[in-house]
């Protein structure tokens, strides 16, 4: 499947966060990565930014297995969807 990573995260992790995802992930710009990882590579991926995370980062996975997508936040949802036009 096809992932989008977006993260914002306090100064001090984000060259962890970064080399961390540069090991899976093609980086694309400041904190946003994409590639096609399988479902035990998400998991992994999603494990190991819950460890790297703390209060008020925030980091989005967005899923593109067939044409649509999930969200998945970890962290802070810093501007949450409530309805969408």
């Amino acid at each position: 499947m096809f992932v989008i990573v977006v993260y914002d995260v306090d100064v001090k992790r984000v060259s962890r966060v970064h080399r961390f995802l540069r090991t899976h992930l093609h980086w694309r710009q400041n904190s946003v990565f994409e590639g096609e990882v399988t479902r035990a590579q998400l998991y992994e991926i999603k494990r190991t930014l819950e460890d790297l995370v703390e209060e008020g980062d925030s980091v989005l996975i967005y899923e593109f297995p067939r044409g649509d997508f999930t969200l998945h936040v970890i962290g802070t949802d810093k501007s949450p969807v409530e309805e969408v036009i």
